[in-house]
């Protein structure tokens, strides 16, 4: 038993840290953040609530059955690398060319629409949760650890799975809290440095889109040519 306690922690720890760069709470939570302009506080907390919700179920899902996902789908995990890379990339292009001198024209009559607008929302799952907050990097981790948690024993199988979803579940809170509170940072930083902020963390996604891009093409050529 005291072995299978040290076990347990030991991936808790282990998939603590191999999740948290590439979910990244905190520098997500700055991309996000434009999604969630001038919506109350109450709705702020309803809509991070869905989203730590959304993350929690994909990655379970990833854990427990993404394998046989794939496998009925006839997917590879560099496959799953390279279209998620190439959303990511799409994502951070769309808020690097967007034009922030516009925001501040907007008419009375649109901001009072803006209040009843569900285009929020709409987009709560994609692509704020999928790939913004947990993508192809998350989903690619998340298959590494299952499989090197992969035992024959049930017993040990058991306690590798309730490991890594106690990781994923402190990644959560950690998404929880972040994206329920970037506002009040925001507020301290100041608008200005909002916008370099939101621009330097767009600018940081499309280059993690194109390294998960990269290592999806060096891994489908190991693939395929047996290297």
């Amino acid at each position: 038993m005291p072995q299978q306690f040290n076990t347990f922690i030991h991936l808790v720890f282990i998939g603590f840290v191999a999740l948290f760069p590439v979910v990244n709470p905190i520098g997500s939570a700055f991309i996000v953040s434009p999604y969630f302009a001038d919506i109350s506080r109450k709705e702020r907390l309803k809509f991070v609530k869905r989203i730590t919700f959304y993350s929690f179920i994909i990655c379970a899902i990833t854990v427990l059955v993404g394998h046989w996902i794939l496998e009925l789908f006839g997917l590879s995990i560099p496959v799953i690398q390279l279209a998620g890379g190439i959303m990511i990339c799409k994502i951070g292009w769309e808020f690097l060319s967007a034009d922030d001198k516009k925001m501040p024209e907007k008419s009375a009559a649109e901001k009072a629409e803006k209040e009843h607008d569900t285009s929020a929302e709409t987009k709560l799952f994609y692509p704020i949760t999928f790939p913004i907050t947990t993508g192809a990097g998350t989903i690619a981790v998340l298959f590494t650890l299952s499989a090197q948690g992969a035992n024959t024993d049930r017993s040990v199988y058991l306690v590798n799975i309730c490991a890594l979803l106690v990781s994923i579940i402190g990644i959560c809170i950690l998404i929880f809290i972040f994206y329920l509170n970037t506002n009040r940072l925001i507020s301290f930083i100041g608008e200005r440095s909002e916008q370099i902020i939101n621009r330097f963390m767009a600018f940081l996604i499309f280059c993690v889109g194109l390294q998960i891009v990269a290592g999806g093409i060096t891994n489908l050529i190991k693939l395929h040519f047996n290297l």
